[in-house]
């Protein structure tokens, strides 16, 4: 990794707090609150490189056997918190601590505008804790990001929605919160923010726009109905014959009353004539 740790720096839009606060269910208000108290809303030092804070205990825990020795010989590891001042720039430390064991040392710095441990990458989103550091040199955004995403697997969204204060301040910054007022910086920094107006966020997402129905193809080639079969012209002998060529006849044929009775008159006619 290049250890100037400089990318492009890009700041807060005004919709990221808002927009990522709807992760959570939290308004900018308790996001502006939290950003205050842990880096006072700032991501990036003057020099364009993400606001960092080197932990030489956490150092110290992520470090066995030769390194380990090397890292406490050198100032850059011990067991407990709190042993020595932490100095104003953190990053000679760090790249120090880099040469040392690159994966263990940015595990053990806090990063960006969450301040979030280099240890909790997976928690804050990211496979390995390189990816995280290359992002948060990127842009505020992905470092707000990484904040969110650790509140979130750490079930602490819903004290900050709930403004408990303290049961976030312990959540989020430890056991020692108290010592440095984590907890009243935290409600103080609401209220103010509570009386700015907030940037307009939509409430709810704005629904899909509905898919129009296509209508069916039309075929290439048009598809002709099936005709009506015409019967086969009749024979002389049949009945038909006889319907086309007399249709008197042809009804004397149809009915059996009728052809009885010509017969019968047929009959009578002949005997006369004898």
């Amino acid at each position: 990794m290049d250890t100037k740790f400089r990318g492009a720096a890009k700041r807060l839009d005004d919709l990221d707090l808002p927009k990522l606060g709807a992760r959570i269910g939290v308004g900018e208000d308790e996001l502006h609150a939290f950003l205050d108290v842990e880096t006072l809303g700032h991501g990036f030092d003057a020099q364009g490189r993400p606001v960092v804070l080197f932990e030489p205990h956490v150092f110290f825990r992520n470090l066995t056997g030769a390194k380990r020795a090397q890292a406490v010989a050198a100032g850059l590891a011990y067991a407990k918190w709190g042993e020595k001042p932490y100095p104003k720039d953190s990053y000679p430390r760090l790249k120090a601590a880099c040469a040392i064991d690159e994966t263990a040392a940015l595990k053990s710095a806090s990063w960006g505008l969450g301040q979030v441990l280099g240890e909790n990458f997976e928690a804050a989103g990211f496979l390995t804790v390189q990816a995280m550091v290359e992002a948060m040199k990127d842009d505020e955004e992905n470092q707000l990001l990484a904040a969110v995403n650790f509140i979130k697997a750490n079930k602490l969204d819903d004290n900050l929605r709930n403004h408990d204060w303290v049961g976030f301040a312990k959540g989020y910054n430890g056991a020692g919160y108290r010592k440095n007022a984590y907890d009243t910086r935290l409600a103080d920094a609401y209220r103010k923010w509570s009386r700015i107006m907030d940037t307009p966020w939509p409430a709810k997402p704005i629904p899909a726009a509905p898919v129009p129905v296509q209508p069916a193809p039309i075929p290439a080639h048009p598809v002709t109905a099936p005709s009506p079969s015409i019967p086969a012209a009749s024979s002389p002998e049949t009945p038909s014959s006889v319907a086309t060529s007399n249709p008197a006849a042809a009804h004397v044929e149809r009915n059996p009353f009728w052809a009885a009775l010509c017969a019968i008159l047929k009959a009578i006619f002949s005997q006369k004539g004898k």
